[in-house]
């Protein structure tokens, strides 16, 4: 049999609404987990008293997790649909795990954004639509859960379909090209079947949704960019670098150079789940063997690029932003933490140069003293140490960032243009 296409999904928005019990239960209905995975975990959550929980259990693995009833690693797991294999990069709803879920994002292909019929928006649905948006997610489902809990009313479901629809296209998000799928993870309602209690609704089930997805086109024509996420030493086999190829492709025997560190090197090998691999592409997660180089003259963060068009370390760079959670205002001068690609580095924010209308891109004020939160800015940034990173409209990958502060996002954003540091 052929090997299906593979992509990566994500499953975001607010806490309670449900997401790893969808997770759960999409695994249960694609036949990922079996009867007995799911029986084993009926009789855990009869331990915990939690009985809503089965499902959600698949996701959460750690004892800690399950005792405080909250996602918060990224867990990987697999399913299929029929003409798809993914993998779920699952992220955590919780207020402190954003910063997962800005990894978990940045190699995600498409999003399931999951929502309480009788919740409604929350504002973590809000700030996770920002950020899928702004780190590059195009294709966006939207899931309306616990749908059992308003008895499967479709005046309810109109209603939330509305507001969601709203928010999205206040983000940039196409919503005629979106699906809403109302269903309930708790009792399997519209998953991957019709269901009989919502004869109303006559769009996909969520299953049939995800498989709808289209599998983005992977930019090997662009010249490699590979951002580090760890190094190794391996005994045996020298310095070994793991991260994901975001453009271009990468064979043994290739010359590299490693940004900012400026390290240059030949790759020997490449391994991908344990075996060895004759080229690299967008999307692959590999280790690398290279030679003669210590593993502390590079570290997480940094970029491989060919030799002959190495990596942008920049000086400074113009961006776009949009402010989603800051309890007061940024003025110049602010210097949070910017997360590019794998890369964390402290940079000022030297100059707010406009304020835009989020609707419609207008400008509305030139050089304002501050904004806050809501409102999108073209601002000047300047890295406190050297960093690689590119034009949005070059390199996508490593031309979006998430800003944090005090704990949490407080804006997200994507490079406009950038000053090469000389």
């Amino acid at each position: 049999m052929a090997e299906k296409p593979h992509m990566n999904i994500i499953f975001i928005g607010h806490i309670d609404h449900g997401k790893s019990t969808t997770v759960g239960r999409l695994l249960y209905a694609t036949g990922a987990i079996s009867e007995q995975d799911k029986k084993k975990m009926e009789e855990e959550v009869a331990k915990y008293n939690r009985p809503t929980f089965e499902f959600a259990f698949v996701m959460d693995q750690l004892k800690e997790e399950r005792e405080r009833g909250i996602t918060i690693d990224i867990a990987h797991r697999e399913f299929q649909t029929p003409k798809y294999y993914f993998t779920i990069i699952d992220a955590p709803g919780h207020r402190d795990f954003v910063k997962n879920m800005i990894t978990g994002a940045s190699q995600a292909d498409a999003a399931v954004l999951v929502i309480s019929c009788p919740d409604g928006i929350q504002a973590q649905t809000r700030e996770h639509a920002f950020l899928a948006k702004v780190l590059g997610i195009n294709q966006l489902i939207v899931g309306i859960n616990k749908m059992d809990a308003v008895n499967y009313d479709r005046v309810k479901y109109d209603e939330v379909k509305a507001q969601i629809s709203n928010l999205l296209k206040t983000v940039g998000y196409d919503v005629n090209s979106i699906n809403f799928v109302p269903y309930s993870a708790y009792t399997g309602e519209n998953i991957n079947k019709k269901s009989e209690k919502m004869p109303w609704y006559n769009g996909p089930t969520l299953v049939d949704a995800i498989d709808m997805l289209k599998v983005p086109e992977k930019p090997v024509d662009k010249p490699l960019r590979l951002p580090i996420q760890d190094v190794y030493s391996i005994s045996g086999f020298g310095t070994v670098p793991v991260g994901r190829v975001e453009t271009g492709v990468m064979k043994p025997g290739d010359q590299i150079v490693i940004m900012p560190s400026n390290v240059k090197t030949d790759v020997k090998s490449i391994e991908m789940h344990h075996q060895q691999l004759q080229k690299a592409e967008p999307g692959d997660n590999v280790g690398f063997n290279i030679k003669g180089v210590d593993k502390n003259a590079i570290k997480r963060g940094d970029v491989v690029g060919p030799s002959n068009n190495p990596p942008t370390v920049v000086q400074e760079f113009t961006a776009q932003i949009v402010v989603i959670n800051h309890p007061t205002a940024i003025a110049p001068g602010y210097t949070p933490v910017f997360h590019i690609h794998t890369a964390q580095v402290a940079a000022t924010i030297s100059e707010i140069l406009e304020k835009k209308d989020p609707k419609t891109g207008q400008t509305l004020q030139k050089n304002p003293e501050f904004i806050k939160n809501g409102d999108v800015a073209i601002v000047k940034v300047k890295p406190t140490r050297p960093i690689v990173a590119e034009k949005y409209s070059d390199f996508p990958q490593l031309g979006r960032f998430a800003i944090r502060d005090m704990g949490q996002t407080v804006a997200a954003g994507i490079i406009l243009d950038v000053v090469k540091k000389e």
